[in-house]
């Protein structure tokens, strides 16, 4: 079977009255459906520009993106740094906003929304403003809010990095139940290594820009709880981060 998405030779760069600058050459990987890969790399390496070439906010200048669905991209579910909910509107209302765009606020999907709010813990407070919430319970309803559309594939573009340690623990490890829990293709742009050895089925290393894939390394970790904490205790854990680490270290020593 076909992957369910892959980058063949992809070649991005942006312009300006300056000039160009190469964000992506020749970079080439594959996903497969229900995978979750993890994207890590330098700062500035074309990590973010790498999302918006999958989700169609920007085209390839040379080689070729390709779905397994091949006349149509997969719905996107698209989560950044920060929440972005209307401060203005309930929780309840801002869960129900992406329904009420594509006129899709079925039983069902309601039905799903007040299911995922009370497993959650947030269903005791949908009737509450962003504001009166704490920045770990804003994400969890900016998720629910993506969820609910049901999407094909799910975009994290480094979700958690604006909470502190503690909310950002929880709040991955909320985030990674519900999403393995909905059998989503997840790709998840981090720079924190433990995070993508502890949540991911597979880490992509990118190169300094314009990227390229350093390596690919599939996660296996054999403890038996797969608790974001507990995997990270888990005997393989080290030998991951010290080769993710020193593929990112020998890029920064080069630029």
């Amino acid at each position: 079977m076909k992957p369910f998405l892959s980058f063949e030779n992809v070649s991005f760069a942006y312009h300006n009255l300056k000039g160009e600058t190469q964000a992506i050459q020749n970079l080439s990987f594959q996903i497969e459906e229900g995978e979750f890969v993890a994207i890590v790399g330098p700062s500035g390496c074309g990590k973010s520009t790498l999302l918006s070439l999958i989700s169609g906010l920007f085209e390839p200048e040379e080689g070729s993106i390709i779905f397994r669905t091949e006349n149509s991209r997969p719905t996107v579910g698209y989560m950044l740094q920060r929440d972005h909910l209307f401060p203005w509107r309930t929780i309840w209302s801002n869960c129900m906003l992406g329904l009420e765009i594509q006129h899709s606020k079925t039983k069902d999907k309601i039905a799903y929304a007040e299911y995922l709010m009370k497993e959650y813990n947030l269903w005791e407070v949908r009737n509450k403003k962003p504001n009166e919430l704490s920045g770990g319970m804003r994400q969890r309803a900016a998720l629910i809010r993506t969820l609910v559309l049901n999407p094909d594939l799910f975009l994290l573009d480094e979700p958690f990095s604006a909470l502190d340690f503690q909310t950002r623990i929880e709040v991955s490890e909320d985030i990674a139940i519900i999403i393995r829990n909905s059998v989503k293709t997840v790709v998840l742009i981090t720079h924190d290594i433990q995070e993508a050895i502890s949540l991911s089925d597979r880490v992509i290393v990118l190169s300094n820009r314009p990227a390229k894939v350093v390596r690919e390394i599939p996660i296996k970790l054999t403890c038996t709880d797969k608790s974001v904490l507990a995997t990270r205790t888990a005997p393989e854990f080290n030998d991951y981060f010290n080769l993710i680490w020193e593929d990112l270290k020998g890029k920064e020593e080069t630029t």
